[in-house]
């Protein structure tokens, strides 16, 4: 089961590249990268509610986001603010630069949340250990943007 959520996680890295050069490619014909944002939501929105629809999950469930802390809501709004920014930034730095900053962002914040245990990550202090590996993604970006 370890090695089938370790795959999942790696094609979800590789689902992001492809979704930015996609969202990229639809700015370029509605002439908006904020356009493209809306329609990669919609159509993410009919593929949900197929989904939902097909797995039979009871709709009546949504209702309890009623009980939801009120900054939960902020994950749409910070999933637009990356897709949009994504649209603007792949053109401009390339895939490769785009996402090896766009991993050392997401691994900073992740070692502090682990570290805090932020909105209810496990507890993993910071180490010299984790702390050398995002040091090595970084120095990774800055090779990719130098090469």
């Amino acid at each position: 089961m370890q090695y089938f959520l370790i795959f999942l996680a790696f094609l979800c890295g590789a689902v992001f590249p492809t979704q930015a050069g996609l969202n990229a490619k639809m700015a370029k014909f509605v002439g908006h990268p904020v356009l493209a944002a809306f329609f990669s939501f919609l159509t993410g929105l009919i593929g949900l509610m197929i989904y939902a629809a097909i797995a039979r999950i009871p709709l009546n469930l949504m209702s309890q986001c009623r009980n939801a802390p009120w900054y939960v809501w902020f994950a749409g709004l910070l999933g637009a603010f990356y897709v949009s920014i994504v649209i603007v930034l792949m053109p401009r730095l390339g895939f490769a630069l785009t996402f090896g900053l766009i991993v050392a962002g997401q691994m900073a914040v992740s070692i502090m949340f682990d570290h805090y245990g932020i909105l209810d990550a496990p507890l993993r202090e910071i180490s010299l250990g984790r702390i050398i590996g995002a040091l090595f993604l970084v120095i990774g970006v800055i090779l990719i943007q130098k090469f």
